[in-house]
């Protein structure tokens, strides 16, 4: 075998189940699976990537995801504190100018065990504790006022009812922190892992190691990938098309395959370079203002796509970021 030159690649397991349903009367077993994955790879059709090798990019995609899992974590148990302070503060979860998860929030919750006592606090009290815990209120008082109404605005609940809904907050306030705490952590370590692979991801402004290291890892060697195309559908931020003669539909739903990871990380560092660099901040505007629906979800996507054209460039030519003028 040593005078073939081989290669390794990876095969979309959820493309192979698709082709093997043109087989509707073959059985499962591994001799089938082999035949089913080898004619479909004489179709010469079947998405593919090389094989990623190599312990560096291992070793910092296994960090990497493993903070992506401790974000959709963190994410659920602030949605389940969410329902919580609904319960017990109806009126500050609804009002759009308090946010929910915030440090000033979770502190009012933990100080006081019913809406009653937040909304009869003494006022000159309250605002001492809201500007000590909001440290970046610019006016404090105001937000003060604004808390108490919505607290007396509040459905009050039984108390044998309030103080369960306080001990299930407690609980998921602990876990939160605990969740933070575990970010932080996987940070440092991601960082640390980053300093051995050179790249110029972190000279984009608004991409830091983290983001960049999430798509290097996601990554690997850029040259094995043809385009930025490739890497956008090895992503999955690309889109179905919708067409039927002279209709084209104007709503097209991202494909469902793709890396979730790279996805993740891509959107992530979008949303963040969008508003540090003028020219994503320009496209962001100019398509936001496109559609009446989903705004921020749609256009972070194709701001997502954009920023992978500059990544694979980058990456490519091995060369740094110069922004735009103005």
């Amino acid at each position: 075998m040593g005078q073939f030159q081989r290669k390794i690649y990876v095969l979309n397991p959820k493309q192979v189940h698709k082709f093997k349903e043109a087989y509707p009367d073959l059985p499962k077993n591994d001799w089938v699976d082999a035949f089913v994955i080898a004619d479909h790879l004489r179709f010469g059709r079947i998405a593919k990537e090389v094989y990623m090798d190599g312990y560096r990019y291992q070793a910092l995609r296994t960090l990497t995801r493993a903070r992506f899992d401790v974000i959709q974590n963190l994410t659920r148990e602030k949605q389940r504190f969410a329902n919580y302070l609904f319960l017990k503060c109806s009126g500050i979860a609804q009002d759009k100018g308090i946010q929910n998860t915030s440090a000033t929030t979770i502190a009012l919750m933990e100080r006081f065990e019913t809406v009653d006592d937040l909304a009869n606090a003494d006022l000159d009290e309250l605002t001492a504790f809201i500007d000590e815990t909001g440290r970046n209120f610019s006016d404090p008082a105001a937000k003060t006022k604004a808390i108490r109404a919505a607290a007396r605005d509040s459905y009050r609940l039984p108390i044998t009812l309030n103080n369960s809904v306080n001990q299930a907050m407690a609980v998921s306030i602990a876990s939160m922190r605990a969740l933070k705490k575990q970010v932080k952590v996987l940070d440092k370590a991601i960082e640390h892992q980053f300093e051995i692979i050179p790249n110029t991801l972190t000279s984009i402004p608004g991409i830091g190691k983290v983001y960049s290291a999430g798509i290097i890892a996601e990554i690997g060697d850029i040259h094995r990938f043809d385009s930025q195309a490739s890497v956008a559908k090895f992503a999955g931020l690309v889109w179905h098309k919708n067409q039927s003669g002279d209709f084209e539909a104007m709503h097209s739903q991202m494909i469902k395959s793709g890396n979730r990871y790279l996805r993740y990380y891509l959107l992530e560092a979008a949303n963040s370079v969008r508003r540090c660099d003028s020219e994503f901040r320009r496209y962001y505007d100019l398509k936001f203002h496109e559609v009446n629906k989903f705004q921020h979800k749609r256009v972070l996507a194709l701001t997502a796509r954009k920023l992978v054209r500059l990544v694979f460039r980058l990456l490519k030519d091995n060369r740094l970021y110069i922004p735009p003028e103005g």
